[in-house]
């Protein structure tokens, strides 16, 4: 395990989808609305495993997906690695997060399948209460603090393996 790692906004970081591609996600924010934690933005294009792209042209690319979690954690854990930095953190003012209190439940007790109890929030904002997603706020990404495997599932496979409600 790596001893000391510091991690800033705008660094970029590459995760190994198999054994001949990988893919490329940034730090662009620390949200204090949920937990001071790290809001990375996951980018959609594999590259081959050898190759070195250009990090501006990475961050020109396409976003799969916004999500949080703690960056120094997967980079101590070797999930991925820190390979440069950009100053490019893309535009922070249309990102939208959701959360439920429908999350969990207690032993026993079947988790809420489908929430109409939402909250939604953009980064180091107040979170609003909204009921049902409509609109806009179904595009809205689940705003937990996910683990760094969690990061690598959905790089990998474009979903989430954890449960958490839906919507509909």
């Amino acid at each position: 395990m790596k001893k000391r790692v510091v991690t800033k906004i705008g660094d970029i970081f590459s995760v190994r989808i198999n054994e001949k591609n990988r893919k490329y996600f940034q730090l662009i924010a620390f949200d204090p609305t949920q937990l001071n934690s790290d809001v990375i933005r996951a980018f959609k294009k594999e590259y081959p495993i050898d190759a070195d792209p250009d990090l501006e042209e990475i961050v020109r690319g396409e976003v799969e997906f916004y999500a949080h979690c703690v960056t120094k954690w997967g980079v101590k854990l070797d999930y991925w690695e820190k390979v440069g930095t950009s100053g490019d953190v893309g535009d922070l003012n249309n990102i939208l997060f959701r959360r439920t209190e429908d999350y969990g439940h207690k032993e026993g007790a079947a988790p809420i399948r489908v929430s109409d109890r939402w909250y939604v929030w953009q980064i180091g904002g107040q979170f609003k209460e909204v009921g049902k997603l409509n609109g806009e706020h179904r595009i809205a990404e689940i705003g937990i603090v996910v683990t760094p495997s969690d990061v690598v599932e959905r790089m990998k496979t474009g979903k989430y393996s954890f449960f958490y409600p839906d919507f509909e």
